[in-house]
């Protein structure tokens, strides 16, 4: 269970919005902050807007921030949005999911650590990480 950089920048989007509550910041803001490329974190930020983990605002004024309820969002909120619902049963190695004959062969050893990750990321909130996050460079949160 390898996150996808899907995962990893909307993570890192996710946290940088919840640093800076209640403020917009433009895709290209985003993007240069956390050294993301700025058309594929376009997309991502859209699918988070339209799952309704942040709010999209066109126009002059415009951008993208965290929605009044957003700290309290959690890792695994959005990983179920950016990996799918089945994601925690994905071979660590990348192999067959963990269910009939294809088994991994690290299955029996992962899945203690697996529960405990699992439990991190429902438990991790972006107001948690936002506290111990920050981002370096210009316009910073």
């Amino acid at each position: 269970m390898i996150l996808s950089k899907t995962s990893q920048y909307a993570i890192q989007a996710m946290i940088y919005l919840a640093g800076r509550p209640g403020r917009m910041a433009l895709n290209q803001e985003i993007a240069q902050r956390l050294d993301l490329p700025g058309s594929a974190l376009a997309k991502i930020l859209m699918g988070l807007a339209n799952a309704r983990l942040i709010e999209s605002f066109r126009g002059r004024l415009g951008g993208f921030c965290l929605r009044p309820e957003g700290l309290n969002t959690t890792l695994m909120d959005i990983l179920l949005l950016t990996e799918g619902p089945r994601f925690a049963r994905r071979c660590l190695l990348g192999l067959e999911e963990f269910y009939g004959d294809a088994q991994c062969p690290l299955r029996l050893r992962w899945s203690n650590i697996s529960k405990d990750f699992m439990e991190l990321l429902e438990q991790t909130t972006l107001a948690q990480l936002a506290r111990t996050v920050k981002f370096e460079g210009p316009g910073g949160s």
